[in-house]
């Protein structure tokens, strides 16, 4: 199985809710994607459970300002042969050279209807701004917060 699928991380911080949907479409016949790899930033992270139980292979990394485990992190991802990273979830910032040696090949899925609402606390600026409409946001990953191309809203 994966094959002819691009080899896939998910990096997660939490419940992994994300992660379940991604896993689901991975095994679709017509999904691109083979998720290959769990990283997370949270050694409690439920979704690190999900992993296990399906037998995905997974890892913790810090991701902390400065630290080594981001450039850990990247030797890991090529030894595993990933070609794309998701992020779903994931509540760490990644670092301008992290995301220049996965340029193009990072995509982050957003609580909000991209460009409203970048960053955190997207549900309560939204209802604090009155908004009649919610949505998410799958977008190309830049150094720019939130800021690459959006690839689709729902």
């Amino acid at each position: 199985m994966g094959l002819n699928k691009i080899q896939t991380a998910v990096f997660i911080s939490g419940t992994g809710s994300n992660l379940k949907n991604l896993i689901k479409f991975s095994q679709i016949k017509k999904s691109p994607i083979n998720i290959k790899l769990v990283i997370s930033n949270n050694l409690k992270s439920k979704g690190l459970n999900y992993a296990k139980k399906l037998k995905i292979k997974h890892k913790v990394f810090k991701f902390q300002k400065n630290d080594i485990s981001e450039k850990k992190a990247l030797i890991y991802l090529n030894n595993n042969n990933i070609k794309l990273i998701c992020l779903a979830g994931f509540m760490k910032i990644l670092s301008e050279n992290f995301i220049k040696r996965f340029k193009g090949k990072i995509i982050n899925i957003h609580p909000s209807l991209l460009p409203k609402y970048k960053g955190l606390n997207t549900h309560a600026r939204a209802i604090e701004s009155n908004d009649s409409i919610a949505g998410c946001s799958v977008h190309l990953v830049t150094p720019e917060l939130d800021g690459g191309p959006v690839l689709a809203q729902r």
